[in-house]
């Protein structure tokens, strides 16, 4: 097992052999070598790779670094230009992939079994995105709204609450359900009204 750590970028056929890809939905950005930014979808992703709709399409072997919902930050090169889109390869270590893998197998699960943040609300950026959050003993934090939708909200902040537990993001009450790379992922205990949905987050 001395091999385990190591970092290691496999051909296109190994990667696929050895990682199955699952189909997903996420938004997200990426960046290019020239430092251009662009917003994308990922359509199916693997710990070793990912393939994605994107306006900016990049050479074969460029460099790509992409922030993605629900995973974080990974970086990896382009193998090849599809559609609309490309594939790109993910640099990282086992215990990154592995962490990948058990965020993919979370994320198609939900999509089967229906659960909640699925995709049935499509997810905003709030044009005032610093909110204040109350949690279970009264003490109040600032954080920021990575994004939201009507059933819940992205939460960037150095402290995580515990999962599970019942916070006020602004007037809305909310359940921890996951950590995310940089902060943690709410539930709004009832469906927002679209109208109302940026007031009642960002009221204090």
């Amino acid at each position: 097992m001395a091999f385990a750590n190591k970092k290691s970028i496999l051909p296109a056929t190994e990667e696929r052999r050895r990682f199955q890809r699952v189909k997903v939905h996420l938004l997200g950005r990426y960046m290019l070598p020239d430092r251009r930014e662009f917003p994308c979808q990922i359509i199916n992703m693997s710990p070793g790779g990912l393939a994605l709709l994107a306006p900016g399409i990049g050479n074969v072997g460029d460099r790509v670094i992409a922030y993605l919902d629900h995973i974080g930050r990974v970086e990896g090169k382009i193998t090849r230009i599809i559609d609309n889109g490309f594939a790109m390869s993910i640099g990282a270590t086992a215990r990154k992939r592995d962490k990948l893998a058990a965020q993919l197998t979370w994320l198609a699960n939900r999509d089967i079994l229906n659960l909640p943040e699925d995709r049935r609300h499509d997810r905003i950026i709030p044009r005032n995105p610093i909110a204040l959050l109350t949690l279970e003993d009264g003490t109040k934090m600032t954080c920021r709204i990575i994004d939201m939708s009507l059933s819940g909200a992205a939460i960037a902040a150095e402290n995580r609450p515990p999962l599970k537990s019942m916070v006020m993001l602004g007037k809305i009450q909310s359940r921890v359900v996951r950590n995310l790379e940089e902060g943690f992922a709410l539930e709004f205990v009832h469906q927002q009204i679209a109208e109302t949905l940026e007031d009642s987050v960002t009221a204090r």
